[in-house]
């Protein structure tokens, strides 16, 4: 009898332990289920270079908007010392709509308005500030312009056609 209550009280333990290294799990990978890349735990004091969101004011005035009419943006980060005068310009995808229906879906994701873009990214990788990271370019000018149009940055409203629906105006972001 004695050791039927050793090893229960062993497999107790045992279940408690277990329960506990799932629950640190979770509580782990939480964040992940969305692939997002701002809701990732970050567990030393290397936390990345936070940078908020800027939207474009005048690109309204030229026809330069998001699927849903709503302004683009892009999140920038001064360089400095050597790195002041040199660029690294990022362009984020999205893929292209390809009908009235996927262009309509993308109005209501970060690819399509940038109402639903994240206020402020990780810079990390190639745009990140810190010279162990990014050797290279740690000191430059980053910007990251956040994709919207529906069309990789090619998009022009004006022409009216098959996705007259959204606003395909890419092309304009580079003329404001």
């Amino acid at each position: 009898m004695l050791k039927r209550g050793n090893s229960f009280g062993a497999m107790r333990m045992l279940c408690w332990g277990f329960g506990f290294i799932g629950f640190m799990f979770v509580k782990l990978v939480q964040g992940f289920e969305n692939g997002n890349v701002t809701d990732m735990l970050y567990f030393n004091n290397n936390r990345p270079l936070m940078v908020g969101l800027t939207l474009i004011y005048g690109a309204a005035a030229k026809g330069a908007v998001c699927l849903d009419g709503s302004l683009p943006g892009y999140h920038f980060h001064r360089g400095y010392g050597a790195g002041s005068n040199s660029w690294l310009i990022q362009l984020e995808g999205g893929g292209w709509c390809g009908n009235v229906r996927n262009c309509i879906y993308s109005k209501k994701t970060r690819h399509g308005s940038s109402a639903f873009m994240e206020k402020q990214i990780p810079f990390v990788g190639i745009l990140s500030n810190k010279a162990w990271e990014n050797p290279d370019f740690y000191n430059w000018n980053r910007i990251k312009i956040r994709y919207c149009d529906g069309a990789s940055f090619t998009g022009d409203s004006q022409n009216e056609g098959c996705f007259s629906e959204g606003n395909a105006s890419g092309s304009l972001l580079w003329k404001i």
